[in-house]
């Protein structure tokens, strides 16, 4: 593996601890990975991983791909590590099935969210008149909010897939759904991003670091057990089993032309919206 004079300390890295990423992240940041940077670990959640991101404060992180247009100047996009998939995308909720969303409240998690980004290119297609306030609260305090009446849906990722029928709701629509049946491209959620000033020798290790932790994980799941579950104690192992396999998958090892396409078509459609600002030509090309 590729090492550079930047392995000599540890990389400031930030990730969140979902079970998806503590599953890739789990051989590397405990040295198991032959020849990798080391790791010195926060954990954040995604919305605070984009400020840091934004504010160009460690050195690799997984964000949103909705913050890319604002960071590439500095960040490079890897080709490996993050989240991109089938099936896998953001819910709007309502407490009654059916409800007709215009002018009306919705909760979203972060308007620099991948998220938002699909509910506003799904809320572009089907709803002409727009929908009404947009509110942005923390992700375990969405489904509560719809449930108690407080707003009138709510945009909710990962688990809530899996759990939102404990709160009573329904799903209205599934903007992954409606992203593949109009592009055919899989669904572009959480990207890891690293420092451009660290060097193309040290980007090319952590791609190949990333790459080696993900397969390692495959290759023994029991490994990585124990770190996913010190992360996610609230979570039941058989919904972050679900969790993993829903988000951890071929592209995960390598964004591949369908991911890159993905990527792209996303941030082109958004900034088409005007929800991002363009990136330039050859902005997502590593190193």
């Amino acid at each position: 593996m590729t090492t550079s004079s930047a392995d000599a300390r540890p990389l400031d890295i930030a990730y969140s601890p979902c079970p998806n990423d503590t599953f890739v992240f789990d051989a590397w940041a405990h040295g198991r990975v032959p020849g990798a940077p080391a790791l010195n670990v926060t954990f954040a959640d995604i919305d605070l991983t984009n400020g840091m991101a934004e504010r160009g404060e460690l050195d690799v992180l997984k964000v949103s791909y909705a913050v890319l247009p604002w960071v590439l100047e500095e960040y490079a996009l890897l080709p490996c590590g993050g989240a991109l998939g089938r099936g896998c995308g953001p819910l709007v909720l309502t407490r009654e099935p059916g409800v007709d969303l215009t002018g009306k409240t919705v909760a979203v998690p972060s308007e620099r969210s991948t998220a938002y980004l699909l509910f506003r290119l799904w809320a572009a297609d089907v709803l002409p008149d727009g929908v009404g306030e947009v509110v942005v609260l923390p992700f375990h305090e969405i489904m509560p909010a719809v449930r108690a009446g407080r707003v009138d849906a709510g945009l909710v990722i990962h688990e809530a897939r899996f759990t939102y029928q404990d709160y009573g709701l329904h799903c209205l629509a599934d903007m992954g759904e409606h992203w593949e049946s109009t592009t055919g491209l899989p669904i572009p959620l959480g990207a890891i991003i690293a420092k451009r000033s660290l060097g193309e020798g040290t980007l090319r290790a952590l791609a190949e670091s990333a790459r080696a932790s993900v397969r390692m994980a495959w290759a023994d799941p029991e490994a990585s057990r124990p770190y996913v579950r010190a992360h996610a104690q609230e979570l039941d192992p058989a919904v972050a089993d679900q969790h993993i396999g829903l988000y951890v998958n071929e592209f995960t090892a390598e964004l591949g032309d369908d991911g890159y396409a993905a990527v792209h078509g996303l941030l082109t459609r958004a900034a088409a919206e005007g929800l991002v600002p363009a990136i330039k030509p050859d902005a997502l090309r590593f190193p």
